[in-house]
């Protein structure tokens, strides 16, 4: 093992122990590791700007950032405003039945649109809700990640490791619904309660407050009509262009992009109002962790541990399911599963290749693991840093620990009852 190598893990770990126990900005700790990481020549300039396998993924920071603009600009029509209490009277002001609401929606526009998009919609009408209802924020926002990480994995779209997957593997919209939507619909069930064991003593009743809200009139919340109408429209097109990108040979990123420009060019908001609310510091976040798992895929660290896994697999192919399922879950919550997914994407299909049918079904383990092990940890899935984002900009900062408590649990029970799916489905 080289220097280099040593180097280079002795960073990612460092910067690793340095998230997790939250002595300094995680901002600043991914972006001094990818400096890091440069200075020891793990990258490149070119890696870390032009590769595809090991540079910034532009395709979810600008997707990240139209999706911000069109949220922001959106959020100042008080559209948020009358969701929030038009789903606190429907559920009668009780907390965990608006929980269950909220999942559920979360979990279904995950699945139809992605599920970064989902939780920048979602987050905001959490955030009014609780204030509102004056519950604990934390519990709702956490469900809702896992819920879009859940519901992200029943289709192509709704998790971007399953864009990289169906790319790599040729299969089809259809391919993953037919395969995936009948373990996500079991799963979202299970959830259901979890969440009640897990939150329910969190989520207090304030007879007041719901008093209060049930008095409300919803449709006083819309502040601005015209700009409520004009943002509905680009939304929806921007949507329609998210269902649509493989037709239109258009990605999401270019997609969103187009229509916050569209929304800022219509609207004619002054350039604060509009940036305001874009979340600068988990942008940075991302472009720090792309760098730094870049440079260990540009090391040949991660694809050597694949490796590792192939040869030990040879044809024994529920077990290569089993392999892939438990451990794309530990990974993936560990490194973000977007480039875990890059990394592991060649080799299952050389594995897939090799043996023919009896060996698809890694491509549904992989997609299961990574997709649900991006709720073991805070920095897991894309989902997962954007919302955390939010929540410490609204003054209600959720540590990688009180975030990670719940997802261990809840990534353990999902995992462990897609096994028994992925066996009877494609080898009992």
């Amino acid at each position: 093992m080289s220097v280099q190598i040593i180097l280079a893990l002795i960073v990612f770990a460092g910067a690793y122990v340095f998230i997790v126990a939250e002595w300094v900005p995680r901002m600043t700790v991914a972006l001094v590791g990818a400096g890091l990481m440069i200075i020891i020549g793990a990258t490149d300039d070119h890696g870390v700007f032009f590769s595809e396998e090991t540079g910034i993924d532009w395709n979810v920071i600008f997707l990240l950032l139209g999706m911000m603009i069109i949220v922001g600009i959106l959020q100042q029509s008080g559209l948020f405003e009358f969701l929030a209490i038009w789903a606190a009277k429907r559920a009668r002001g009780r907390p965990f039945v608006i929980m269950v609401m909220l999942v559920l929606i979360t979990a279904v526009l995950s699945a139809f649109l992605d599920n970064v998009t989902t939780v920048l919609l979602i987050a905001p009408v959490t955030l009014l809700i609780c204030e509102r209802l004056a519950v604990p924020v934390v519990p709702f926002l956490i469900a809702e990640i896992m819920a879009s990480n859940i519901g992200g994995t029943a289709t192509l779209i709704g998790d971007p490791p399953n864009i990289i997957i169906a790319s790599r593997a040729g299969l089809s919209f259809n391919d993953f619904i037919v395969n995936l939507a009948p373990i996500v619909v079991v799963l979202l069930i299970v959830f259901i309660g979890l969440c009640w064991l897990l939150f329910r003593k969190q989520l207090r009743y304030d007879p007041e407050r719901v008093e209060r809200v049930m008095a409300l009139n919803p449709r006083e919340a819309i502040r601005d009509v015209p700009l409520l109408v004009k943002s509905l429209i680009v939304i929806a097109l921007v949507l329609a262009g998210f269902i649509l990108h493989s037709v239109i040979d258009v990605g999401p990123a270019i997609v969103a992009l187009l229509g916050a420009g569209v929304l800022v060019l219509i609207t004619r908001l002054e350039p604060r109002k509009i940036f305001a609310d874009v979340e600068w510091e988990t942008l940075l976040f991302f472009v720090g962790l792309f760098v730094m798992v870049g440079s260990l895929v540009n090391l040949g660290i991660i694809g050597y541990v694949g490796r590792l896994a192939v040869d030990a697999i040879g044809d024994n192919y529920f077990g290569a399911a089993v392999g892939l399922l438990f451990g794309s879950a530990v990974v993936s919550g560990i490194i973000d599963n977007i480039p875990y997914v890059a990394t592991m994407a060649p080799l299952t299909n050389d594995l897939v290749q090799a043996g023919g049918a009896a060996a698809q079904p890694l491509w549904w383990a992989l997609a299961l693991g990574a997709d649900l092990g991006g709720n073991l940890t805070a920095i897991g899935a894309s989902a997962n840093v954007v919302v955390l984002g939010i929540a410490k900009r609204a003054g209600h900062p959720i540590s990688f620990w009180t975030f990670t408590k719940y997802g261990i649990l809840v990534t353990a029970v999902t995992i462990s009852l897609s096994l028994p799916y992925v066996w009877l489905r494609y080898f009992a």
